[in-house]
């Protein structure tokens, strides 16, 4: 078995237009982002080597470009989304979790957030 460590991206902040109805669109909104990426071990860390793990600066940059891109209806979607392109940017990530939170979802009543959770395995 492969050893593997975590990397986490947490409460990355982005705003973004994502939801059903036509306000959310129009106004937008931040939308908040964790990202917990399995990376098998391979040498990065006996060797400490950037160049075999997950540049967080690169998976960043990755969530955002995905976040701020096209309009999704579902968070769902957005966050499966993040995950599998995590999966396939870095071949080292074995298992991506992304948590997408909506604090500002158009429900009836007081809340914090709204977070839909979703778990990629690479192929």
């Amino acid at each position: 078995m492969t050893a593997t460590y975590t990397i986490t991206l947490k409460n990355c902040a982005f705003f973004a237009r994502h939801g059903v109805l036509d306000e959310e669109e129009f106004l937008g909104q931040r939308f908040f982002v964790d990202a917990e990426l399995e990376v098998e071990q391979g040498t990065a860390l006996a060797e400490d080597c950037i160049d075999d793990t997950v540049h967080y600066g690169i998976a960043f940059a990755e969530i955002e470009r995905i976040v701020t891109g096209r309009r999704r209806y579902l968070i769902e979607a957005l966050a499966l989304e993040v995950a599998k392109t995590l999966c396939a940017r870095f071949q080292q990530i074995r298992r991506a979790k992304v948590s997408i939170r909506k604090p500002n979802a158009p429900v009836p009543g007081v809340l914090d957030y709204v977070e839909v959770t979703v778990e990629h395995v690479a192929e």
